[in-house]
């Protein structure tokens, strides 16, 4: 079973050195081999990638401490001094 793609976008924030960045992606359901049903992701047509929730790094210091927000977040986003 394959249903239709769904797009979804999502701000990230790096809590590690504040980088921030947005990401589009295409969602697709489907019934694995055991039956269950997974959600794969793809960004430009065809190209499948792990789950950006779960499984995300920082482009500029390979850092795994991400924040997720709404689309269109990343200008209100930044660091915060401790």
């Amino acid at each position: 079973m394959q249903t239709e793609p769904i797009h979804e976008a999502y701000s990230f924030v790096c809590l590690r050195c504040g980088h921030a960045w947005e990401g589009a992606y295409e969602l697709q359901h489907v019934v694995d081999a055991e039956g269950r049903t997974r959600v794969v992701y793809y960004v430009h047509p065809g190209f499948r990638v792990p789950s950006p929730l779960t499984e995300n790094t920082c482009r500029v210091c390979r850092g795994h401490q991400i924040r997720i927000l709404r689309p269109g977040r990343v200008r209100s986003a930044h660091l915060t001094p401790r």
